[in-house]
């Protein structure tokens, strides 16, 4: 498992934010913690911001964002109310560093976890790839604000 200090959790955020963080960085376990940062230290606009920012960093590093890869709405808006709801819960005063190593040794740290609510055939379609499409297999506990 990858280990964060609260400063490589800072800095994993804002490459993503500059767009110089190497692809080969941009792990599941990245996704995660550079989106509880930002969770952590934005305003509650992240759900509308969040796509702009990953799609600008798929194509900062030679990617493409269309119905067959690249950026995901579904998966994307599914992570981010799940890391909500998760750092609400979390102790106050937690540095970055132990928040993120927390998540990521819960399910959401397993990048199957959607196929816990989604089947395949549901969650890997051009349409759950542009637009948010509702679990077809178990709700989620935590859904986005619609």
């Amino acid at each position: 498992m990858t280990a964060y200090s609260t400063a490589d959790v800072a800095a994993l955020a804002e490459r993503l934010l500059d767009r110089t963080l190497p692809k080969e960085q941009w792990t599941h376990a990245a996704h995660l913690t550079a989106t509880l940062r930002l969770v952590r230290t934005r305003d509650p606009g992240l759900e509308r911001d969040l796509p702009g920012i990953i799609r600008a960093y798929n194509v900062a590093v030679g990617g493409v964002n269309d119905d067959k890869s690249g950026y995901h709405e579904t998966i994307t808006q599914a992570y981010l109310a799940a890391i909500r709801a998760f750092d609400a819960a979390l102790p106050p005063g937690l540095d970055d560093g132990e928040a993120a190593a927390r998540l990521l040794a819960t399910p959401l740290g397993d990048k199957e976890w959607p196929l816990n609510h989604w089947s395949r055939e549901a969650l890997f379609t051009p349409a759950a790839r542009l637009g948010w499409r509702d679990p077809d297999l178990k709700p989620l506990d935590h859904p986005p604000a619609s």
